[in-house]
């Protein structure tokens, strides 16, 4: 009996290290940022941002990868201030329930790496690289600003690849065959482990964010880009 019940746990030992030795390492980060008015037209919160926040900063590999290593607001006191005005929970204001969840999903799989290995680290880091993006100065430089107007993809795609000389991900939410226009949404930039921007590849497992919200696919290039004022009117939007 006692034979048996050695064999069984170097079987599991066994099937546990065979596990983690196929598992894909991540080898990209995404710096993703959401539009907060068009969440909020999904989620029917009050969107008080005039510019893009943070989403989270996501391997593109792994889930939950240490669900005993527990999120604790206390970690990361001294950035609160800073994660509530630019990576604010547009659902639960005064909750820090969406930090755990990015945490628990992503940072303890972005953990693997030593510059991400602390909670702390982890959220100090994903700020640093949204505000060395400033996603919201680049487009405005760009004059691509919230509007009743239209934009083109490529206008917006082009704004950032020619700033940051690599290939977005940009999400829209689409409103079927139908519809004239899509509506801008979500933007992921990438870094690699050395946190220096690449391409964000649009292979079709990635097509789909791996955060994403159920409304959010990668846009269309065929179909006007609509980029909601933070107080849209009834006016219908034209294309630029």
């Amino acid at each position: 009996m006692k034979l048996r019940v050695i064999f069984l746990c170097l079987g599991y030992v066994f099937l546990t290290l065979a596990h983690r030795a196929h598992k894909k390492e991540w080898t990209k980060l995404l710096v993703t940022h959401h539009w907060p008015q068009t969440f909020c037209s999904m989620e029917k919160c009050t969107a008080n941002f005039s510019y893009w926040t943070l989403h989270g900063l996501w391997p593109d590999s792994g889930s939950e990868c240490n669900v005993s290593w527990h999120f604790n607001a206390t970690l990361i006191a001294d950035l609160l201030p800073e994660m509530k005005t630019f990576w604010p929970d547009l659902l639960e204001p005064n909750s820090t329930a969406f930090w755990k969840h990015e945490w628990t999903k992503h940072g303890t799989c972005a953990a693997h790496a030593e510059a991400l290995d602390t909670q702390h680290k982890y959220f100090s880091k994903a700020l640093e690289l949204y505000h060395k993006l400033d996603l919201n100065g680049l487009l405005k430089k760009s004059n691509i600003v919230p509007s009743e107007n239209y934009y083109k993809l490529t206008d917006v795609e082009g704004c950032i690849s020619n700033s940051y000389g690599v290939t977005p991900k940009i999400q829209c939410v689409s409103h079927g065959q139908e519809s004239e226009f899509q509506t801008l949404g979500q933007i992921e930039i990438c870094f690699d482990k050395q946190f220096q921007l690449l391409d964000c590849e649009k292979h079709p497992e990635e097509l789909q964010s791996r955060d994403n919200h159920p409304g959010f696919t990668v846009c269309d290039a065929s179909v006007p880009v609509y980029y909601p004022p933070l107080r849209s009117s009834q006016q219908t939007p034209r294309f630029l």
